[in-house]
């Protein structure tokens, strides 16, 4: 039972990221790049205020999955490259903590880039 209820928590968390992303699109003129900083921005402000702990703590993946879980490994690099070496280890820092998942995104989208044919979007 206590795996349903975390399914569940995980479930609401990650829902409400997207019910938000859905809004923007439906209510705004916002492009979806445009979208995509803004949650990233979002990450690294919960992770700066200290909120983001609390609400990955209860949600889980559901928070760390989408784009502001990349926001928040961002802020939480630099804010160690800083402790650790200063200004300029701001971004060594972020850009450590993140590279992992940088790598990862730029090689699959290389493989698949060789897969599969692109195609332009009908108006």
């Amino acid at each position: 039972m206590e795996i349903f209820l975390t399914y569940l928590k995980v479930f609401a968390v990650g829902g409400f990221v997207c019910m938000l992303g859905q809004v923007l699109i439906n209510t705004t003129k916002m492009t979806s790049a445009r979208i995509l900083v803004t949650f990233l921005m979002l990450g690294v402000l919960l992770e700066v205020t200290g909120a983001f702990r609390f609400i990955e703590e209860f949600g889980k993946a559901g928070i760390t999955v989408p784009i502001t879980g990349f926001g928040s490994s961002l802020a939480k690099g630099a804010i160690k490259g800083v402790k650790e070496e200063g200004i300029l280890g701001a971004v060594k820092g972020g850009m450590t903590a993140v590279s992992g998942g940088l790598s990862a995104a730029i090689f699959f989208g290389f493989i698949f880039a060789l897969i599969f044919k692109s195609k332009t979007k009908e108006s």
